[in-house]
């Protein structure tokens, strides 16, 4: 584990965390941390369990067993709202964009500035603003935050929902195949977004099924493999195709 993590206590754990779904058993006594400024990498095959995980994190689904714990607290994320309360985005595959909006519509999506609170009036040009830094921040190339969500690429549409997570000041943003039929450009963009969030101080949870793009920008790497974690390991102690090729045992 590198200097960073290893000086530091968890900001989230998950201690024994059991899914089912029917006589299905997503997930079976899952251990799993984060620590501050870490990025984790989240790797199996569908089905594995990572998406599940995830969402019990984000919650949106409920363990049947299990703890979680936030900087050493155990609690009980009940609902997306508390999720976010305790600090943890979430970007999911459809990345919960609208997209007949424009970018800063989708960045205050449903968490506005008002200007006038008796009135509810929407401060249009703070929020505008605020957009155009993020997206300096991100290194996003969209024209202008007027523009139209539909009209963006799909490495841009994940750089408005990770834009969305910093500005909202998370702690932890989840990333659920965030490079997923993207553009080999779109898949480097999305890269490039991980990492700043490791600058700004923010820790990540990487999921995908792809080794290679998960290598590249995490600390640690976790395996999944049927509801279960594998192996986990500092990346540094193995080659990506080792990774492959200890994924292909599991």
């Amino acid at each position: 584990m590198n200097k960073d993590v290893g000086e530091n206590a968890p900001f989230l754990e998950t201690k024994n965390i059991y899914k089912w779904f029917g006589s299905v058993c997503a997930l079976r006594d899952v251990n799993f941390k984060v620590y501050p400024r870490e990025c984790v990498g989240l790797v199996g095959d569908n089905g594995a369990g990572k998406s599940t995980l995830i969402k019990i994190l984000a919650g949106v689904l409920k363990p049947d067993r299990g703890e979680i714990y936030i900087d050493g607290k155990r609690v009980k994320i009940s609902s997306p709202r508390k999720a976010r309360e305790l600090g943890i985005e979430t970007v999911f595959q459809d990345q919960a964009l609208v997209e007949c909006r424009n970018v800063w519509q989708n960045i205050f999506l449903g968490r506005e500035i008002i200007k006038f609170k008796p009135l509810k009036v929407l401060d249009i040009d703070k929020m505008r603003n605020i957009t155009e830094n993020l997206m300096k921040e991100l290194g996003l190339n969209i024209p202008s935050p007027d523009q139209e969500v539909r009209f963006c690429s799909g490495g841009e549409r994940q750089g408005v929902a990770i834009a969305r997570s910093m500005y909202f000041k998370a702690r932890l943003v989840m990333l659920d195949e965030p490079t997923r039929a993207l553009s080999v450009k779109g898949v480097e963009q999305v890269l490039n977004f991980v990492k700043r969030l490791k600058q700004s101080g923010i820790s990540s949870i990487f999921v995908s099924h792809n080794v290679r793009h998960v290598y590249s920008v995490a600390d640690r790497i976790v395996l999944m493999s049927r509801g279960r974690i594998v192996e986990e390991f500092v990346k540094e102690k193995f080659t990506p195709e080792e990774v492959e090729e200890i994924l292909l045992k599991t």
